[in-house]
């Protein structure tokens, strides 16, 4: 009789499944997440939390009024290497190429396996807030932020706005009206 307890605990060990270490690291920091009304997540598939989407809100600055949207892609290697963030919508922005590359340090050389989703959000934040046109991937919106602010400011609400800049289409990124968007959030 022992012998087929034993069987079945063995055997009931053997059924348990084991979640990935990476996926134990990943529900912890989306559980972590501050609790920012300029900033949700969207899960398309609710099952997989390794694919999301970031929608941020500036609160301030240039792109104010935007809403910009960024797909989180989380890996098995997660955290000792960076999701793949990209920007879903193309837009003029000095940090931002218009195929969606982010240019930010922590998705780069700065990763460490420390830091956590909301360091990426965190950054994502200081990219609409202060522009660096020093470390560009757009490096037409760079030279316009540099050599003239003020076109620049120009091309940013036009681009929002689904304008062409430049010879360039981009997308309507205009928040959506309170009245629109009741029961978004």
């Amino acid at each position: 009789m022992l012998k087929i307890w034993a069987q079945r605990k063995d055997d009931a060990q053997k059924n348990k499944s084991v979640v990935p270490p990476y996926r134990i690291r990943l529900q912890k920091d989306l559980s972590e997440l501050a609790d920012d009304p300029t900033t949700r997540l969207e899960f398309a598939n609710t099952s997989d939390q390794t694919k999301f989407t970031v929608v941020y809100q500036p609160p301030g600055g240039l792109y104010h009024g935007g809403e910009f949207k960024f797909s989180f892609e989380v890996s098995e290697e997660y955290p000792h290497k960076p999701p793949k963030v990209l920007c879903v919508q193309k837009i003029y922005h000095p940090n931002i190429d218009t195929d969606g590359h982010v240019c930010l340090n922590v998705l780069r050389e700065d990763w460490k396996p420390v830091l956590s989703i909301q360091s990426i959000i965190f950054g994502l934040h200081l990219l609409f807030m202060a522009p660096n046109p020093e470390d560009p991937l757009n490096n037409d919106a760079a030279q316009n932020m540099i050599n003239d602010p003020t076109g620049f400011k120009m091309n940013v609400t036009t681009s929002m706005r689904g304008g062409n800049v430049k010879n360039a289409k981009y997308e309507c990124v205009l928040a959506p009206t309170p009245a629109h968007s009741k029961g978004r959030r």
